[in-house]
C-alpha cells in the first residue's frame, strides 16, 4: 500500500503537471488561432523576420493539433511528438529573433514557454500523471 506521504507527492506532481501544461497549451492554442485568423500583428511578425505570411497557416494548424495531442491521454506518441514539435517551433522562434538582431524580450519570450513545455514534459514522462 503507498504511504501517505507519497500519495501526497503524486497528487501535488498530478496539480503542478496539470496548471503548467494548461499555461502553455492555452497560449500555443491561442496563438495557433491568432495565426490562422491572420491577424496583423503576426503578419508583420513574421514578415519582420523574413518568412513568408503563408508560414502563419501552417505553424497556426501545428500549434492549434499540437495542443489536442498533448491534452489528450491516449496516444503517446503522438503527445512525444507534439512536446518535440513545440519544442522546434520555440527554438525556432527565439533564434529567429536573435539572428535578427531583436531585442532581448523577443530572444526570451519563447525560451520561457519552452521552460514550461519542459516542465510539463518532465512531469509527464515521470509517469505520475
Amino acid at each position: 500500500m503507498m504511504s501517505e506521504k507519497k500519495a501526497k507527492r503524486i497528487k501535488t506532481a498530478r496539480r503542478i503537471y496539470c496548471t503548467v501544461t494548461l499555461l502553455f497549451v492555452v497560449t500555443m492554442m491561442s496563438a495557433g488561432l491568432t495565426y490562422l485568423a491572420g491577424a496583423s500583428f503576426n503578419v508583420e511578425g513574421v514578415t519582420h523576420l523574413g518568412y513568408p505570411a503563408y508560414l502563419l497557416k501552417i505553424l497556426g494548424i501545428a500549434k492549434f493539433l499540437g495542443g489536442i495531442a498533448i491534452l489528450q491521454g491516449r496516444f503517446q506518441t503522438l503527445k512525444e511528438w507534439a512536446y518535440a514539435g513545440y519544442t522546434f517551433n520555440l527554438l525556432g522562434a527565439s533564434a529567429s529573433h536573435a539572428l535578427y538582431g531583436d531585442s532581448l524580450v523577443k530572444v526570451l519570450v519563447p525560451i520561457i514557454i519552452l521552460a514550461f513545455v519542459l516542465a510539463s514534459y518532465r512531469q509527464w514522462k515521470t509517469g505520475w500523471v
